[in-house]
């Protein structure tokens, strides 16, 4: 299993997606994934990614325009340590959704929880 993509905003086309995988997420917590993509992507001028590596811990990522060479590296490292600072709770939250929906784990503890 490779990483999923939860979502992404692009800059410089004006458009957000989010995974039909993840459509069942809350709308609050959708909503709060879009401003977070949306508001990156334009504030660094890219393409901003959120999604899960296989063990469920979330990841982003940043991807210019391959003849942008005013991109700063090193802003984008320090936004998304504020975005990881800032939303503990949220990415918390994505974090347990994930692991309870797409894991072995989380499949045992539905059967856990359902047959106790």
């Amino acid at each position: 299993m490779n990483d999923l993509i939860l979502a992404a905003a692009s800059y410089e086309k004006q458009k957000y997606y989010l995974e039909q995988k993840f459509q069942a997420l809350p709308e609050a917590i959708q909503e709060d994934v879009r401003i977070i993509c949306v508001t990156t992507a334009q504030k660094l001028g890219c393409t901003f990614l959120m999604g899960f590596h296989q063990d469920g811990e979330i990841y982003f990522e940043t991807v210019k325009q391959e003849d942008d060479f005013n991109f700063d590296e090193i802003g984008a490292e320090l936004e998304i340590k504020e975005i990881i600072r800032t939303q503990k709770e949220l990415i918390g939250a994505l974090k347990v959704w994930y692991t309870v929906f797409f894991t072995e784990d989380g499949e045992q503890l539905k059967d856990t929880l359902l047959n106790g």
